[in-house]
């Protein structure tokens, strides 16, 4: 399970707990230390973590995947369930006719002092 710590000393960063005490919970993080990840554990109080929502996201997509195979399968189609790149957007002409193309030249820089 990952938590998210949204306190110092690492804010924003995502563990997994692997200690459990009255008063404070062991997080191992990830820290970045010159080309490399060291393993950084840390003790920190529950009220300084919260549940990732990465997995959220996961299992919403097991269970619409779950769904999309059962109907499938009483429809007797193949189904593709692997997830697909979103594609380019279609593209789009600009009539010049009512909208005339204006350049556009860049400002001098001038200190405003």
């Amino acid at each position: 399970m990952s938590y998210i710590i949204h306190f110092a000393p690492t804010p924003s960063r995502t563990g997994i707990i692997y200690n459990v005490t009255k008063s404070a919970v062991g997080i191992i993080v990830n820290k970045k230390v010159g080309n490399r990840f060291i393993e950084k554990r840390v003790n920190l109080r529950i009220e300084h973590i919260k549940h990732s929502k990465c997995r959220d996201d996961f299992l919403r997509r097991v269970k619409e995947n779950a769904a999309a195979k059962l109907k499938a399968k009483t429809d007797g189609v193949k189904l593709n369930l692997k997830r697909q790149p979103a594609l380019p957007r279609e593209a789009r002409s600009v009539s010049a006719r009512n909208n005339a193309p204006t350049t556009l030249n860049p400002i001098a820089y001038d200190t405003l002092l």
